[in-house]
């Protein structure tokens, strides 16, 4: 193809390579390497590009991506157009992590990438923090810990933030959303988030927030709790009038039964002292573990929470879904990224070389969902036997166009 048959939204690299301009392989390009051009065998796009490759095909570590891309030179050599058919020493993987590639460069790689199509998103954005274990060293109180703002539905995480040794996630977490489109989007997060500064900043962006409330917060946790226990009779007074809504789900799964019932009222809106409170809230959790029919374990948990959504925005079973939502970062994001890539395992102690993986990882899940796969391990599975359709995923956001 020739430089004046290419679309619009096409370019084309020196090997001869066409992409989609926006793309993953188009962003690499324009990724600043500090080597000397002396020495240097493969440049910093053959790099990322077979790093990402080898993450889509299931390897993890450098030495397996090695091991997969020597493995498959015959193919790799052709397809990304390379001039030598030896494939990369393992350490030279490790080093992209340690020295060549900028984690502030990368961190605005995927915050650039992940926010410039918005179709696919959902309205809820969750934050919360992980810590990246393969980073600890010995004698350190704590290895690197990153903050990330998650979309579940398109399985992106929109930014990454690194909480510093001295810091803590609520210190983190403003900074990160002031990177993010928070105007419509409903933010959610731990008990810990239950606070003024980071409620009023997300409701100036025209967006709502929905906090848990444990016992970090006694007052208001004492008076939701006292709440929705005065609808009960109390000797000598009888019922008290409230304005409670309910709704109650059951959901049957992995050999359990679990059953979801929320109350939602507005009588504390002008006694607790949050920033645009519309409705708080008492979810229970009831849970029977069956063997052969029969209930053998049963289990109970209640929570407390604060919203600013107005009844008439949502009703108890919205309350419910958007809490629902926020479970997501830790089955679609933390598990996924230590079960079916094994972050913590991965040993990256040098520099930002762990939270330049966890990039990584949050870009590739990011394609994975593009691709069309729900589940990250069997999306693997496939592109291990697909190394074209993979490429294709880098060059053109999608697995088949």
């Amino acid at each position: 193809m020739e430089y004046s048959t290419l679309e619009a939204w096409q370019g084309m690299s020196e090997s001869g390579i066409v992409y989609r301009l926006g793309s993953l392989y188009d962003r690499f390009q324009g990724m600043s390497d500090p080597r000397k051009a002396k020495g240097k065998q493969y440049s910093l796009l053959t790099l990322l590009v077979l790093i990402f490759l080898g993450k889509l095909s299931g390897k993890d570590k450098p030495v397996e991506i090695a091991d997969w891309a020597k493995n498959h030179a015959k193919e790799i050599v052709p397809m990304l157009g390379l001039k030598r058919s030896r494939m990369p020493h393992h350490n030279t993987y490790r080093r992209v992590f340690q020295s060549i590639v900028s984690q502030e460069e990368f961190e605005g790689l995927l915050e650039e990438y992940h926010q410039q199509d918005t179709k696919a998103e959902g309205e809820v954005l969750s934050i919360d923090g992980k810590a990246l274990r393969g980073s600890w060293v010995t004698g350190q109180e704590r290895g690197d810990y990153v903050l990330s703002v998650y979309e579940g539905q398109s399985q992106q995480v929109k930014v990454q933030e690194v909480v510093e040794s001295k810091e803590n996630e609520i210190v983190a977490a403003p900074k990160a959303l002031e990177r993010v489109n928070l105007a419509g989007k409903i933010i959610t997060g731990d008990a810990m988030h239950t606070q003024r500064v980071i409620s009023a900043q997300i409701l100036r962006g025209n967006g709502d927030y929905l906090w848990p409330v444990k016992e970090n917060q006694p007052q208001a946790y004492q008076a939701i709790q006292q709440l929705f226990t005065c609808d009960q009779p109390k000797p000598g007074f009888g019922k008290i009038e409230t304005d409670f809504q309910s709704v109650k789900q059951v959901s049957c799964g992995h050999g359990r039964i679990e059953i979801r019932t929320i109350q939602t009222s507005e009588m504390l809106n002008d006694y607790l002292d949050l920033p645009g409170l519309g409705q708080v809230y008492r979810l229970e959790r009831k849970f029977f573990w069956l063997r052969q029919g029969q209930t053998y374990k049963t289990s109970c948990e209640i929570e407390f929470g604060m919203t600013s959504l107005k009844r008439k925005q949502a009703s108890p079973a919205k309350v419910l879904k958007v809490r629902q939502a926020h479970w997501q970062i830790e089955t679609g994001l933390h598990y996924r990224r230590d079960v079916t890539f094994h972050e913590d395992a991965t040993r990256m102690t040098v520099g930002a070389a762990a939270r330049i993986l966890s990039i990584v990882h949050n870009l590739v899940l990011g394609l994975l969902k593009q691709a069309g796969f729900t589940n990250a391990a069997q999306g693997r599975r496939w592109f291990e036997g697909h190394l074209q359709e993979a490429f294709s995923l880098l060059c053109s956001g999608n697995s088949l166009s």
